[in-house]
């Protein structure tokens, strides 16, 4: 669980990071890049420690796919309530098939 909740608080960083700057389009890009990289250190912070910690309970493999799910919702719930963007019915579709995607990276074949 530790693993979880690290990497969930990875990705709030690493998405704001990435995407935030988007609402504030008028700030100089130079200046927008070195913010991001700014945060994205907090990220880094919280990244490494999931990893560290979470393997040898999970592969590489599950962490890369646990850290793209959770990617994907901090994503989708920052989309909606930091960006005001709707969300559409293809972008829940495809988060079904990466979800499908999980299960076959998880499943012991």
């Amino acid at each position: 669980m530790t693993t979880v909740l690290l990497l969930t608080i990875s990705n709030v960083f690493m998405t704001y990071a990435w995407y935030g700057h988007l609402r504030h389009r008028g700030v100089p890009l130079f200046t927008t890049i070195l913010l991001s990289w700014g945060i994205a250190f907090f990220e880094y912070c919280f990244q490494v420690p999931a990893n560290r910690f979470g393997y040898g309970r999970f592969t590489a493999a599950e962490l890369k796919t646990l850290q793209e799910v959770i990617s994907l919702v901090v994503f989708a719930v920052f989309s909606v309530l930091y960006l005001r963007e709707e969300f559409r019915w293809n972008y829940a579709a495809g988060f079904v098939l990466i979800i499908a995607a999980v299960f076959v990276v998880f499943h012991k074949w």
